[in-house]
């Protein structure tokens, strides 16, 4: 199974391509416009010469199939759209795009081919994540914060918050009814920013604070008396009277414990079977981001 991965920065090299490299049938391809960074990340990996490829073209060439893409998200329109034009089913590190009618054109493309399109919300997949999910939720609190990274509406929501967006969608038990967002924003920087989802007996609450004292993500679900946290994705809480805690084993790769491994493993195993995967979902995580970045805007502009 030829398999190529195009962009070889931090997310790629910290998280993907330690589990795309040691996968047994296949054959890893890489594709980066840096050659000293093709070199170098290619010799950790033991990849051979007639597998690195500076171009796209010469990648493309190559008869993939299938792709991940960590390139910068600016570019990711131009890359997705040859890899599906390609026929090459394609895995992009979220977001898809920064302009939602570019996201929109990309999944359209995807279902008009036929080609397997898969957006990388890897949280979806994470352990302690996923077992939120089948915990009561009447209550869900999801906060992600950085230490002095004020930052411009679209590439904080569409780069990083897009997470919590996502989160939210994935855990609220029932059709959202309500939507509200609330920013603080100083020239033309986002501090900090909430986004409130709310329907038949739950409300769900994520938040995003760019001036934190601290780099960390903490995710709580409570209902009937019960609460389950979760902090940086590591150590779940449970609180039933006593609380007890579970952290992470010593020996669990991180790339298991954020639910990377796991998003990989389920996108090569659909495309060995054959199944098509559809990125229509994701596409609604892109056009709440969307909101939230329109309205974020429309208060920084009010201001």
């Amino acid at each position: 199974m030829k398999v190529g991965c195009i962009g070889l920065g931090d997310i790629a090299r910290k998280a993907y391509l330690p589990v795309l490299g040691v996968q047994p049938g296949i054959d890893l391809h890489l594709h980066t416009r840096t050659p000293a960074t093709l070199t170098r990340v290619a010799d950790e990996l033991r990849v051979p010469a007639e597998r690195r490829h500076p171009s796209l073209d010469a990648l493309l060439a190559q008869d993939l199939d299938a792709a991940f893409v960590h390139a910068p998200t600016a570019v990711h329109p131009e890359i997705v759209t040859r890899l599906l034009e390609a026929g090459v089913p394609t895995y992009v590190d979220k977001p898809l795009a920064y302009e939602l009618a570019d996201s929109q054109r990309l999944v359209e493309l995807a279902e008009e081919r036929g080609v397997s399109l898969a957006v990388g919300f890897n949280r979806r997949f994470a352990p302690a994540y996923a077992q939120c999910a089948e915990h009561p939720r009447e209550l869900i609190l999801m906060q992600k914060n950085r230490i002095g990274r004020p930052e411009e509406a679209r590439t904080l929501v569409l780069d990083d918050f897009i997470h919590v967006v996502d989160t939210l969608r994935f855990l609220v038990p029932g059709p959202v009814d309500d939507v509200s967002v609330r920013a603080r924003v100083e020239g033309g920087l986002v501090h900090h920013v909430v986004l409130q989802l709310a329907g038949d007996g739950f409300t769900a609450l994520g938040t995003m604070n760019r001036l934190s004292g601290s780099a960390e993500e903490i995710l709580e679900v409570s209902g009937q008396d019960t609460k389950r946290q979760v902090i940086n994705l590591a150590e779940v809480v449970d609180h039933k009277g006593q609380p007890t805690v579970r952290r992470r084993g010593d020996w669990v790769p991180v790339a298991r414990q954020r639910g990377i491994e796991q998003a990989v493993l389920s996108f090569l195993d659909a495309v060995r079977a054959g199944k098509p995967l559809s990125a229509r979902d994701a596409l609604a995580t892109h056009d709440l981001c969307e909101r939230v970045v329109r309205e974020v805007q429309e208060r920084s502009a009010a201001s």
